[in-house]
């Protein structure tokens, strides 16, 4: 991704189906972490809360990436099995539903790390 400044620009750079589920993806961390610094991050947009990461999302041509750093991932291992995974990341592909209540969980669980 071309160097973008603000979460609204990153969105904007990408079309139909990426654009809307990035939409959704940052509507959902906004409401369950409403005290979070949003921002870009290594190119992507990514939240702090308490001055610490909280979570991150990318668009990529097949699927959104999540990263709920690796405790977040650990913590939801069997319910994100279905799911292509790396070591504190995930894979949401286009082909699937995006799982909202799964992300909303992994984001509240997040804030409650951050916030300890």
């Amino acid at each position: 991704m071309e160097n973008v400044s603000t979460v609204n620009e990153y969105i904007l750079k990408f079309s139909g189906e990426a654009q809307e589920r990035l939409k959704l993806m940052r509507k959902i961390v906004r409401e369950n972490a409403p005290d979070a610094v949003e921002s870009i991050s290594y190119g992507m947009p990514a939240y702090k809360l308490n001055k610490k990461p909280l979570v991150y999302f990318g668009g990529y041509q097949s699927h959104i990436g999540f990263y709920a750093t690796p405790s977040g991932h650990a913590k939801f291992k069997e319910e994100l099995s279905p799911y292509k995974q790396g070591k504190g990341s995930v894979q949401f592909p286009f082909d699937k539903t995006l799982p909202v209540d799964l992300i909303t969980e992994m984001v509240r669980f997040r804030v409650a790390e951050n916030s300890v």
